[in-house]
């Protein structure tokens, strides 16, 4: 059966890449590192910091790759052209502009490759490992930035560009903060990690790291209690108007901020219940991803096998 061949996924984060060998949803073999690429990209010449970013890519690959793997699926951080799989931007990337990773690591590995837009994969991987089947789904992925996917009538939607669901690029705080994508006030400058260290920071002068202002909220400081209670407020102030848009019933929160949802669940339960249509008031469902961080690469595996065997030009693709 397709779906049962042996596939790599990858899921490239801001500071973290993780590298899969993958049958259906099965994880078969795995490896992962600390991979800073935004630090990379804000000391390195762009043309440098690519190098560096394939280079570290195909490295961690060839831990996992076998001889029998099908094709290779990266989901990137950044907006991604639907027709050449390339890379237009990242905003989490600087730098990094009209850059082709499928096309390099293609030649390099010998193997089929695409790139999709990390949030897009996961999503992906959550309709596929979903343990409570379902038609419908919204991703919302808290990291160094914050992605968004949406499954709708088993269809992964992703835009006549390719660019649909950037719930990151949301402007919930007009005229605020500079945002790496040219605009102001996204939420990702308030809801993800690097946002709740910007809160923080301006609350105390202090540059410290999202783990630990976490560390810090549930010793009771203040400001990082404060710094978690905007990300969670902001972060509902964006849904609510997403779910005003797409009627969607299941709402799946994953990446590595996730694990601090706890500190944000208050603030954001109080803000969606303010924000969202009263009529959607307890019609849907937030849970917390249940993949073990495994979303990404299951997913990136899965469309590898979806797009090579189709048009990668098609914008709306149905999953199998």
């Amino acid at each position: 059966m397709e779906g049962m061949q042996m596939r790599v996924g990858v899921d490239i984060g801001g500071t973290n890449l993780r590298v899969a060998l993958v049958e259906g949803t099965k994880i078969i073999d795995e490896y992962r590192c600390h991979a800073d690429f935004s630090e990379i990209c804000r000391t390195h010449t762009p043309s440098a910091a690519w190098q560096r970013i394939v280079d570290l890519t195909m490295d961690a690959i060839h831990k996992v790759l076998r001889p029998g793997v099908a094709s290779i699926g990266i989901g990137f951080p950044g907006f991604i052209d639907p027709n050449r799989g390339a890379i237009f931007s990242s905003p989490n990337l600087p730098g990094l502009n009209e850059v082709d990773l499928a096309g390099d690591l293609k030649k390099a590995l010998a193997h089929p490759v695409i790139v999709e837009n990390d949030a897009n994969a996961a999503a992906f991987g959550e309709y596929k490992m979903c343990p409570q089947p379902t038609s419908s789904l919204i991703y919302i992925g808290l990291g160094t930035g914050v992605g968004g996917g949406l499954i709708l009538d088993d269809i992964l939607i992703t835009g006549e560009h390719g660019f649909a669901m950037e719930i990151g690029h949301l402007i919930i705080e007009p005229h605020g903060r500079l945002c790496g994508c040219g605009n102001r006030g996204c939420l990702e400058q308030y809801a993800s990690a690097s946002g709740v260290c910007i809160s923080y920071t301006e609350m105390t002068g202090r540059r410290i790291s999202a783990e630990e202002i976490a560390k810090l909220a549930q010793q009771d400081d203040g400001a990082a209690k404060d710094a978690f209670r905007l990300a969670g407020e902001k972060l509902a102030q964006a849904l609510a108007h997403v779910l005003k848009v797409i009627d969607v019933r299941n709402v799946i929160v994953g990446g590595g901020m996730s694990r601090s949802w706890f500190l944000m669940q208050e603030s954001f339960q109080h803000r969606l219940a303010q924000d969202i249509t009263p009529v959607l008031r307890d019609r849907v469902v937030i849970r917390l991803s249940e993949s073990h961080d495994h979303a990404g690469v299951v997913g990136a595996a899965a469309l590898s096998a979806l797009y090579t065997n189709n048009s990668i030009g098609a914008v709306v693709d149905k999953l199998e």
